[in-house]
């Protein structure tokens, strides 16, 4: 066999696993599509974000915290795994509110979910008197916001960079631009490319995003994913204005704030339309008034990769024993998660997490 693991997906989640692996010995190749694959790595409005995860599923929110309480030593591995800086910021974040109603609605959710949770689940309810103490720049028009202690922010682009770094100084594979279009199993996988290269492994993890709707029957897989488009704009940079990240806004070390995002189901469109521009224009001066007399550098739009119920989707192949889906739209916030603690469930270790409430099987959906 060429490697003991192929991982098809050379995004976060798809380098996350290939790192993991690697540092367990395993020899590792990643199948990347290159430029010409839609990534949503590389269109990654950057939070690190527990708040708001698992209010229908608990056990969501269960893994997204432990993933963001291991980001640290995972950014300060990578970074001297990589020879480069990884940079990342956990010192809390906002939703922010523009109405009491709001404010207590969301409150109450989370409220219910700390219950579920038995108490960890660290928020706090500021009202504006209390947010503009730490956020001075903040508007009249906003009610309040949820500082939630767990939440933070990186540099996406910092982070896919790292991890392609350090995959490859660990003795794994990289081949990119490849798309594979054959699979068959004769003891090993064979996987084959439109290019014509053929590869050899014991297991195959299938992390391409929204390619593993394309790829997955043929492991047997369902892989019920669609693109969600969220457009981004980019403002020049400025001294010091934003204390901590929001789903609105976050200001990058840089200086240039972020601001952010639309969720539209538009199919495989990834352009930016003027309204969908104007909306989070409005929306981050309402919050932010200093934002108005600021210039707009640019703008783009990605594609999330999103399941029925916007959970992950984890499963082993039923079809194909040794195949593995491994997809989410939260690929920053869980890297740490999918590096250090996805490859014991890969290798069915006694400390592999529990990740039934995962499997794609909860969709009751027949194979295509």
């Amino acid at each position: 066999m060429d490697s003991e693991y192929a991982i098809i997906g050379g995004g976060v989640v798809g380098l996350s696993v290939a790192w993991g692996l690697l540092l367990r010995g395993r020899r590792v190749t990643v199948i990347d599509g290159g430029d010409a694959a839609l990534s949503a790595s590389r269109g990654n409005f950057g939070l690190i974000w527990v708040q708001g995860k698992g209010l229908t599923e608990p056990r969501y929110a269960r893994w997204t915290q432990r993933s963001a309480a291991a980001w640290g030593g995972f950014a300060a591995d990578l970074a001297l795994a990589a020879g480069r800086s990884v940079w990342v910021e956990q010192k809390g974040g906002y939703d922010i509110q523009f109405t009491e109603a709001g404010l207590e609605t969301t409150a109450a959710r989370y409220e219910t979910l700390r219950a579920a949770l038995g108490g960890d689940y660290p928020f706090e309810i500021l009202d504006t008197a209390a947010l503009r103490r730490e956020e001075p720049a903040i508007g009249p028009r906003v009610a309040g916001a949820i500082l939630h202690r767990q939440d933070g922010h990186a540099d996406p682009l910092g982070l896919l960079a790292a991890l392609s770094a350090a995959v490859r100084r660990a003795g794994g594979r990289v081949l990119t631009g490849r798309q594979v279009t054959g699979v068959t199993r004769n003891g090993a996988f064979r996987l084959t490319c439109a290019d014509g290269t053929v590869l050899e492994a014991g297991k195959v993890v299938l992390a391409a995003g929204l390619g593993a709707a394309r790829l997955g029957p043929a492991f047997g897989f369902r892989a019920p994913v669609r693109p969600q488009r969220g457009q981004v704009l980019i403002t020049e940079k400025l001294p010091r204005l934003l204390n901590r990240p929001s789903v609105i806004a976050r200001q990058v070390p840089e200086g240039g704030i972020q601001i952010g995002a639309t969720n539209e189901e538009v199919g495989f469109d990834d352009g930016v339309t003027r309204s969908g521009l104007a909306r989070l224009a409005a929306d981050a001066v309402a919050a932010f008034p200093p934002l108005a007399r600021v210039q707009l550098l640019r703008s783009w739009g990605a594609l999330r990769v999103m399941s029925p119920d916007g959970l992950p989707i984890y499963q082993e192949s039923a079809a194909m024993p040794g195949a593995y889906l491994v997809t989410c739209h939260s690929g920053i916030t869980l890297a740490a998660a999918h590096a250090r603690f996805l490859p014991d469930w890969l290798e069915g270790t006694d400390a592999a997490p529990n990740l039934e409430v995962f499997r794609e099987d909860r969709f009751n959906l027949p194979v295509a």
